[in-house]
């Protein structure tokens, strides 16, 4: 009898479309890879032939470094006026003094001897003058008797002229004691105002900063006045001398801010303000400088008088602006670009939006009311209503923002943008940016006139700097071609400088120079 085989279960043949569906999806994604890998090579190509930097918004701050040195506001040598021995020094140094006080004293004992004598010869004058008046009773009497003898015939002629010029001499003899007790008397109270002299007193409320004498030491005032102490008046209000150069003292104006530091503190930074820009120029080694004086507050008593300053004038500050780095403004590119293009020029638009922008970021630093505000709103409207037509209306003709190469022609300028250069450009330049300025100043004549004079002067000073601003040639890196732009160029703090215009925004890449291909 034969065994029963076993039964086995027919086998399941594998589904082709999930083979299929596999195979593809590798193949996807290797081209996927493989697309991803030769895009990023072409673009690293394109961008490493230049090295750019980004445009920023910050802040930039434009400082005048100078030194100086710390001293009081006020000052004052306290002298002698007269001689003599010096009895008393009754302050030091660094003591504090009220005015009035006495600080020190001369020996008063020649004056107090001075004022006696004084006093005998007026006493004495007094007594002449006594004489003199009885002499002058007797010579009227006397004149009076032999006038009335002389009228009478009964005395001679020359008798009587003799008693009058007797009456003449007692009266100069009375005047003359008279003249010589005033003489005495005044001789006497200069001795007096010398004698209150020999007290030296403090002419200020301040602090001693030098003594030059001592107990017993003699001091002879004949030509000068011998410098006894040197008070300054207030160390809670302090001042910096500073020497400015003759390239930067146009910049510096009062009431900008001064930040300052010294070595005696060389971890704290100390803050002034510019009080005066003195016109005595100083000339040493065939440089020129200007004082600067700069006010402190010292309320604390940190800083000392004589401390050396290392100062920064802070003459512009501008913040929250576009900026890039100074490599971007050098920048020249050579006579075809990596791809063997001519660098590509992009046209802003007419009338400057930047301007707009840099216009509204002023009037928001303005403080101004509801209607102020309605007013440069309104102002602000209708200038991007009429440049928005202008551009509508150039994009129609063709002129639009065209790159070089495209209708302007290679090489030539697009649509509403001139190249300016040479003297006509020059001219030219000066002609539209006049054009510009009326147009603008009718345009906000309205706004303008809501403004009180601070705000009037602030606008005028922004206006005018804005459109008499320096343009220069940026080169931005779109899709691995540099594109020129046009930008205004503001402050700059030596690393920086501000820009505005062309269309530019923050993290833009500005080209600073090519790499060398290899």
């Amino acid at each position: 009898m034969s065994a029963a085989r076993p039964s086995r279960s027919p086998s399941r043949k594998p589904n082709p479309w999930i083979r299929r569906g596999i195979a593809a999806a590798v193949v996807v994604a290797v081209a996927a890879v493989g697309f991803y890998v030769y895009s990023r090579r072409e673009a690293e190509a394109a961008t490493g032939a230049f090295r750019t930097v980004p445009v920023e918004r910050g802040d930039i701050r434009v400082a005048i470094s100078s030194t100086g040195t710390l001293s009081a506001i006020s000052t004052v040598t306290v002298g002698s006026q007269i001689s003599g021995q010096v009895t008393d020094v009754l302050v030091d140094y660094n003591d504090r003094v009220t005015k009035g006080q006495v600080i020190a004293r001369i020996d008063p004992k020649t004056y107090e001897a001075q004022i006696a004598q004084g006093n005998a010869q007026i006493a004495s004058a007094r007594a002449t003058l006594s004489q003199a008046q009885a002499t002058l009773v007797n010579a009227e009497l006397d004149y009076r008797r032999k006038s009335d003898l002389g009228a009478r015939q009964l005395v001679a002629r020359s008798d009587v002229d003799l008693a009058k010029a007797a009456l003449d001499q007692a009266r100069a003899q009375v005047n003359a004691a008279q003249a010589s007790i005033r003489q005495q008397t005044a001789s006497t109270e200069t001795t007096r105002v010398n004698l209150d002299r020999t007290v030296i007193r403090s002419p200020v409320d301040g602090v001693v900063l030098t003594r030059s004498i001592e107990p017993g030491q003699t001091v002879a005032a004949s030509l000068q006045a011998p410098e006894l102490f040197t008070i300054a008046e207030d160390l809670a209000k302090m001042k910096i001398e500073l020497a400015v150069d003759e390239a930067d003292i146009g910049q510096v104006r009062p009431g900008q801010s001064v930040s300052f530091t010294v070595d005696a503190f060389a971890d704290r930074q100390f803050r002034g303000t510019v009080e005066q820009v003195r016109l005595s120029a100083t000339t040493t080694n065939n440089v020129v400088t200007y004082p600067v004086v700069v006010t402190v507050d010292n309320s604390d008593g940190t800083l000392l008088p004589g401390l050396t300053v290392n100062a920064e004038i802070e003459v512009s500050r501008r913040d929250n602006v576009l900026k890039v780095a100074n490599a971007a403004l050098r920048y020249k590119p050579a006579e075809e670009g990596a791809g063997g293009q001519t660098p590509q020029m992009v046209a802003g638009p007419r009338g400057g939006s930047g301007v707009i922008d840099d216009l509204t970021r002023t009037a928001g630093t303005m403080g101004l009311d509801a209607q102020q505000q309605a007013a440069f709103d309104t102002a602000i409207a209708a200038v991007r209503e009429r440049q928005a037509a202008r551009q509508a209306q150039a994009a129609q003709q063709g002129g639009g923002n065209r790159l070089f190469g495209g209708g302007a022609g290679r090489g030539g300028p697009p649509g509403g943008m001139v190249v300016m250069g040479g003297g006509a450009g020059g001219n030219l330049q000066a002609q539209m940016r006049q054009r510009m300025a009326e147009r603008f100043k009718e345009d906000f004549a309205a706004f303008r006139a809501t403004l009180d004079d601070r705000q009037k002067a602030t606008w005028d000073a922004a206006l005018s700097g804005l459109l008499n601003a320096r343009r220069a040639p940026l080169y931005r890196l779109v899709d691995g071609q540099p594109q020129m732009v046009m930008v205004r160029i503001g402050a700059s703090d030596g690393s920086n400088t501000e820009i505005s215009g062309g269309g530019l925004k923050p993290g833009d890449q500005i080209v600073t120079g090519e790499r060398v291909r290899e």
